[in-house]
């Protein structure tokens, strides 16, 4: 046994010796993209300089609360008593104002980058938003103290100034419409107010709607992005701004892999607006749109479904002259296809005041092109969509005549004023809805009044009967009603026929 322990020892040896070598052989066979990209800390030390933390004050006037109640003997109840005695005044009552909390003064840290080295730096809207006092942080602790440029609250975009106390570095936009899904990407911000902080990660989603506006397209990302990343880039693999790091999706506050920014094609067009003229100058085609939805499509002899179907068209609008009516369907606007109304709201919202464009529509199942020049959507105008409002149903409601799941009337001058529609309003008016009908689920409601059937106008409920049978008899699944509601507003709803 004691002869046999050397050669023992020499074969534990040399197995150990092929397995490191094995081992060392299959980490060199492991693909470079399976390790994360080489050259992030060159690119963080190339762009780190451009990152700034946004650090803001606000004066809040807060009235007087109650302390909550605690269970007794709570571990918390002496903290909780010693807290809000704190922010009373003297007694705890309130101080001068006499039971009421006196105003405080609350700080918040978010992140920017510098894009140019006059001082121009880009961020949230939401972390500059009602601040009192901005400053910008520089890399090296260096703080200055800045002033809002303009900003855009429709993307959370920001542009604000400071006047540099030496050279600056500053980082250029990408082109985030080349970014592939699997790209890398790298973000630095201050989250938790810990200061420059790099983080890596890919491109997880493009194009993403989670509606938190009219123009989301967000870039979504599994890098690290936690509060106090807001406002600050998103950069590919050749440190240009592919993205601004905005929000967050997460149950506990922190990153679980689901972060948005927004794409550097949006920003940069909003960047140069805001620098230029202080404000955003979109562009607006005044009509209202809705989704093509598979039934609508089939209705109108669309394959496949695709397109901003226009519910209605603003009397004073760009649409109006250029012959844009309601059912038509937008596909392509100035060269750009239209995939559904999210499409269009943007590409519009993107194109210059004034500029002539070719509207491309489908029309009773023809392509036609118009040309549009284009106005300017002011603050106050909203991008509108067709939605549903439910109307009063509780009255007695004089039924005349009965098809797809509705009881419909004539409009007379009781029912207009019953259901507070307008003289300017014409068609027929549905006083009942079954609610197991197809027409329930798509939220039709008495108070509606059907305008077209199939894209031809009606004046009675016999008339619906009529075009609904016929459909029936021509083997169509679904027929296309345009409805009005009290105020003249119209939408589009497909309701099957079977």
């Amino acid at each position: 046994m004691i002869a046999a322990r050397p050669a023992l020892s020499r074969r534990l040896r040399m197995m150990g010796a092929a397995i490191s070598i094995g081992a060392a052989s299959m980490l060199s066979s492991v693909p470079a993209f399976a390790r994360g990209p080489e050259g992030i800390a060159d690119i963080a030390e190339k762009v780190i300089d451009a990152v700034v933390n946004i650090s803001t004050s606000q004066t809040i006037e807060a009235k007087d609360r109650t302390m909550p109640q605690l269970p007794p003997g709570s571990p918390f109840e002496e903290f909780f008593d010693d807290f809000f005695k704190n922010r009373r005044g003297p007694g705890g009552k309130g101080g001068e104002k006499g039971g009421e909390f006196q105003p405080r003064k609350t700080n918040s840290l978010g992140s920017g980058f510098i894009v140019d080295t006059a001082g121009i730096v880009v961020t949230n809207n939401h972390v500059i938003a009602d601040a009192d006092e901005i400053n910008v942080i520089l890399n090296d602790g260096t703080k200055i103290k800045a002033e809002v440029v303009g900003v855009d609250k429709k993307t959370d975009l920001a542009v604000l100034k400071f006047k540099p106390p030496k050279p600056l570095t500053a980082v250029k936009f990408g082109d985030s419409d080349k970014i592939r899904l699997g790209d890398w990407v790298v973000a630095i911000g201050n989250p938790f107010s810990l200061g420059g902080t790099v983080t890596a990660g890919i491109v997880s989603a493009k194009n993403r709607d989670i509606s938190q506006g009219p123009y989301d397209s967000y870039i979504q990302t599994d890098a690290a992005i936690n509060r106090g990343n807001s406002g600050g880039p998103l950069f590919n693999l050749d440190g240009e701004v592919i993205g601004v790091n905005t929000l967050i999706i997460s149950p506990t506050g922190g990153s679980i892999g689901l972060g948005f920014a927004v794409p550097s094609k949006t920003v940069a067009g909003v960047v140069d607006q805001l620098q230029k003229f202080g404000e955003l100058r979109r562009g607006w085609l005044g009509v209202r749109i809705q989704q093509v939805t598979d039934e609508i499509a089939d209705s109108l002899n669309i394959k496949p479904a695709r397109g901003a179907l226009v519910a209605g068209v603003d009397d004073k609008g760009p649409a109006k002259p250029a012959g844009i009516e309601p059912g038509d369907v937008v596909v392509k606007f100035d060269g750009k296809d239209v995939k559904d109304p999210k499409d269009l709201s943007r590409i519009v919202a993107d194109t210059a005041v004034g500029k002539e464009v070719d509207v491309v529509i489908i029309r009773k199942g023809n392509e036609e092109t118009r040309k549009v020049t284009l106005g300017r959507l002011e603050d106050n105008e909203k991008v509108q969509q067709a939605n549903a409002k439910p109307k009063d149903e509780s009255a007695e409601k004089p039924v005349t005549q009965k098809a797809l799941g509705l009881d419909l009337a004539a409009l007379s001058k009781d029912l207009r004023t019953k259901y507070k529609i307008k003289d300017s309003v014409k068609g027929v008016v549905v006083t009942g809805v079954d609610g197991n009908s197809d027409a329930a689920e798509k939220r039709l409601s008495a108070g509606d009044v059907i305008v077209e059937v199939a894209q031809e106008a009606v004046s009675n409920a016999a008339d619906i009967k009529k075009r609904v049978d016929q459909l029936k008899k021509d083997g169509k699944k679904s027929v296309l009603l345009l409805v009005s509601n009290g105020d003249g507003e119209l939408r589009f709803v497909a309701l099957g026929v079977q």
